[in-house]
């Protein structure tokens, strides 16, 4: 029932390949998808304008470049205006707009828009450097959204009184594609094949929702492991990340390659701090380590602990020593046990997979939008 796209993101596509890939890439096999980008703002720019490229059939990335010192008010004007060209120039009409942050409501291209979408994968509100105009237009886009997803049963529980049509659709899996890390024949990446055995690894984002002291706690109490990092450090110092000869921070790696990182690894670690900016994650990782076939080690973030931990598919531990404690429950995990454990894993696995997370999205946005002809009055906002 829609044709076009527009996907309002605060996240770059070629940052961290998470959710708003995973979706937009399965999107843009049946239509046109914009995925629009945070502005970048640049010294020597001699006017606003936007960079396209073409990432597959069907999906480009569309970054604005706009002057620097600009105020936020000029800055979303600019935006607007040159959305407004693009949609223009490239004859989207009616197209369904997705919002992955209510901040881009100020800047969203004003077509009439046949639906609106907010795919709220994370209580951005509580994130460091979040805006303090952020839960003012959240509530905006609540009353404009014609349907709400979250990315977890928390974000569920906290958003469903804000809007009357709120699914949780948690962290799903490319089971096929993780699953060679448990390939023996898959090759080693060069820059990991020198840090000794046993290692514990973990991949992702890594920021303020990491427990750095945790993580350096357990370097110190078992300097035997070997941890290996992989991910962007971002909103937070490096200088402050532990630093000791057991731990090793490889950099952000390709998404392809992550299977091969993982193969190498005895134990993956979901390390993260117990704040406000993890309160409602549903971390996407805890999928990928499983179809990997690797025991899991976590702290105790609700989404995880339910239904994860109560399955006994992860290990759940808070203090430095009752983690490492289960870390090494999870390295002495002998063949039948970590049989079993792959058996029940493999059974939720191909529950959670992306394709039927997004087959399941299509359905409840065209049952939405079928009954919007049916409700003259639903075309008030100014965002249509």
């Amino acid at each position: 029932m829609f044709e076009d796209v527009i996907c309002l993101s605060h996240l770059r596509w070629a940052f961290v390949f998470q959710r708003p890939n995973h979706l937009m890439s399965r999107c843009a096999k049946a239509r046109r998808v914009f995925f629009v980008e945070e502005p970048m703002f640049d010294a020597d720019t001699t006017g606003p304008r936007l960079d396209i490229e073409h990432i597959q059939d069907g999906l480009r990335v569309v970054v604005p470049r706009l002057p620097s010192c600009m105020s936020l008010e000029r800055a979303e004007h600019e935006q607007r205006l040159l959305l407004d060209q693009l949609v223009e120039r490239d004859h989207v009409r009616s197209p369904l707009l997705w919002f992955y942050t209510p901040m881009a409501i100020a800047h969203a291209p004003r077509p009439r828009a046949r639906g609106i979408v907010y795919d709220c994968m994370d209580e951005l509100s509580q994130f460091h450097g979040a805006s303090r105009l952020l839960r003012g237009r959240e509530r905006e886009l609540f009353r404009e959204a014609d349907v709400v997803f979250t990315g977890g049963h928390s974000l569920f529980e906290a958003k469903r009184a804000h809007h009357p049509r709120v699914y949780a659709f948690p962290s799903s899996v490319d089971a096929e594609h993780f699953a060679k890390g448990r390939l023996s024949s898959i090759p080693e990446p060069a820059d990991q094949a020198s840090i000794p055995r046993p290692r514990v690894g973990f991949f992702g984002v890594i920021d303020e929702r990491m427990d750095l002291e945790l993580l350096g706690a357990l370097a110190k109490l078992r300097p035997s492991y070997h941890f290996v990092l992989i991910g962007p450090v971002v909103k937070i110092d490096p200088v402050t990340l532990p630093r000791l000869p057991n731990l090793h921070f490889l950099g952000q790696k390709r998404y392809e390659d992550l299977p091969s990182y993982i193969a190498g690894w005895n134990v993956a670690i979901m390390p993260f701090a117990r704040n406000a900016a993890t309160r409602f994650i549903s971390p996407t990782k805890t999928l990928e380590y499983l179809a990997a076939g690797r025991p899991v080690v976590s702290t105790s973030i609700r989404d995880v602990v339910r239904p994860y931990g109560e399955q006994g598919l992860v290990r759940i531990a808070d203090d430095p020593r009752d983690f490492a404690a289960a870390v090494d429950a999870a390295m002495a995990e002998h063949h039948m046990e970590s049989n079993t454990r792959r058996s029940a894993c493999d059974s939720v696995l191909a529950r959670t997979s992306w394709d039927n997370t997004w087959s399941r999205m299509n359905l409840l946005i065209d049952d939405v939008l079928r009954q919007k002809r049916h409700d003259p009055g639903h075309d008030a906002s100014p965002l249509r």
